[in-house]
C-alpha cells in the first residue's frame, strides 16, 4: 500500500506542531513496510524561518534522529496526476494552499484510484471558518479531525458519517524516558508565544507560580516579541529560543517538571483537544502540571496521569508538591508513561487510520453496489 501525504513541512518543526505527529506516523507506517511519500511546497513558511534563523544546522537534529524520513518538494507546476498514479491513500493537511487542496481533489474526482482524506489539526474552522471554507473538498472521501469538537464542526458542514476523530499522539520511538536518569532541577516550558492569545494564562499559571514557589524556570520556543521577552526578564525566566522538536526528550530529561498552558481557543471553543506537548511530555516521563483544560473525551486521567490546576493558587500548591514529594513524581511518571504506551502512541494512531481506511473502502463499495 502506498501512502502519500501533503504537508506544509516534514523537514521543519519551526512553529509547525503538526510535523511532530506526522514524523511519528510516517515512521510507523514505514516500519510496517508500507510505501510512504511526503510532499511539501517550495518556500514553506516554517522551513524558510528555520533556515533564516539557524541555517542548515537547524536541520541537523531532524536528519540525525529521523534518518528514515525524507520529503519531496513540489511547485504549482507539478503534475499531480502523474505523482498520484500509484497512490492508494492520499492525505492533505489543512496547512496547504487552497489550490493544492483543490487540485488533489480534482485528480480523485477524475478517476484517481485512491482514498483521499483532508487532515485538520488547527482551530481555524472555529477561529477563521472562511479560511477553511476556501478549500474545495468535493473530491475528498473524508476528513480527519484531531478532536471531537472539531469533528462536530465538519458534521455541521455536511460531512456527517465521513469525518473521523484522529487525535495526535507521541512518537514513542523517540519520546521516551532517558535510558539513564541524571539529576533533575527546575521547571521547563516548551512552547511558542504566538499572538498573545495566552499571555495572561502564561503569567498566571507559569511565570508567577514558578517564581513564588522558587522553581527556576527555563523556556524554549519562537515568536517571542520584545514585550514578551521583557516579561520573561521581569520574572527571572531563562529563555533559550527555538528548540528542534527532535531534541525535546533530552531537554525534558534535565528538569523536575513541566507545565501545560493551552491556547485559549482550545479551552473555550475546542475543548477536549490537547496539544501534542501533553502526549510528548508524558511519553518522556516528566511530571506534568496543567492549567485549566477539560478532557471531555477522556483521553487521560487528570490527577493520576498529570495534575490539574484550576487557579493560580492551586498551581502553586501542585508545583510545591511536585518539588518536594518524590513519591508523587514517581507516580505521575509511571501513570503518564502507561497512558501513552497503552493508548496514545503513533502506533495506536496508525492502527486507527487503517481502520478508518477500511471504513472508507466499505462505504465506497456500498455506493458502487447501490
Amino acid at each position: 500500500m502506498r501512502f502519500v501525504y501533503f504537508t506544509h513541512s516534514l523537514t521543519s518543526c519551526w512553529n509547525h506542531g503538526n510535523a511532530h505527529f506526522l514524523r511519528g506516523v510516517l515512521r510507523e507506517l514505514k516500519s510496517r513496510d508500507y510505501d510512504v511519500v511526503a510532499y511539501e511546497p517550495e518556500g514553506a513558511w516554517s522551513l524558510e524561518n528555520l533556515l533564516k534563523d539557524h541555517g542548515e544546522a537547524g536541520l541537523e537534529a531532524y536528519r540525525r534522529l529521523y534518518p528514515d524520513l525524507d520529503s519531496r518538494t513540489i511547485s504549482a507546476e507539478a503534475d499531480l496526476e502523474a505523482m498520484l498514479t500509484d497512490a492508494d491513500v492520499v492525505i492533505v493537511h489543512e496547512w496547504n494552499e487552497p489550490w493544492l487542496v483543490a487540485a488533489v481533489g480534482k485528480v480523485r474526482s477524475g478517476g484517481g484510484a485512491f482514498t483521499l482524506l483532508f487532515h485538520d489539526t488547527h482551530h481555524r474552522a472555529i477561529s477563521d471558518p472562511d479560511a477553511i471554507r476556501k478549500f474545495d473538498l468535493d473530491g475528498y472521501d473524508g476528513v480527519l479531525a484531531f478532536g471531537e469538537t472539531l469533528a462536530e464542526v465538519y458534521r455541521h458542514w455536511g460531512w456527517r458519517g465521513r469525518v473521523y476523530v484522529w487525535h495526535e499522539a507521541a512518537d514513542t520511538r523517540l519520546f521516551h524516558p532517558p535510558l539513564e536518569e541524571t539529576e533533575r532541577q527546575g521547571l521547563v516550558w516548551i512552547g511558542n508565544w504566538g499572538d498573545d492569545e495566552r499571555s495572561t494564562e502564561l503569567e498566571s499559571f507559569l511565570f508567577r507560580p514558578a517564581r513564588t514557589v522558587g522553581l527556576p524556570l527555563e523556556i524554549y520556543g519562537v515568536r517571542y516579541p520584545d514585550h514578551a521577552l521583557a516579561m520573561l526578564d521581569r520574572y527571572g525566566v531563562t529563555y533559550h529560543g527555538w528548540l528542534p522538536n527532535a531534541r525535546v526528550p533530552e531537554v525534558f530529561a534535565r528538569y523536575l517538571a513541566t507545565v501545560h498552558v493551552p491556547r485559549r481557543f482550545y479551552v473555550d471553543m475546542l475543548p477536549g483537544i490537547p496539544t501534542i506537548r501533553i502526549f510528548e511530555a508524558l511519553a518522556c516521563g516528566i511530571p506534568l502540571v496543567s492549567a485549566p483544560w477539560r478532557d471531555s473525551e477522556n483521553l487521560f486521567n487528570p490527577g493520576t496521569d498529570y495534575l490539574l490546576a484550576q487557579d493560580e493558587a492551586q498551581m502553586e500548591s501542585h508545583l510545591t508538591d511536585v518539588r518536594h514529594d518524590p513519591a508523587l513524581r514517581a507516580s505521575l511518571i509511571r501513570n503518564g508513561i502507561a497512558a501513552i504506551r497503552g493508548r496514545h502512541s503513533c502506533a495506536h494512531r496508525v492502527d486507527q487510520l487503517l481502520d478508518i481506511l477500511a471504513s472508507c473502502s466499505s462505504a465506497a463499495s456500498m455506493e458502487i453496489s447501490a
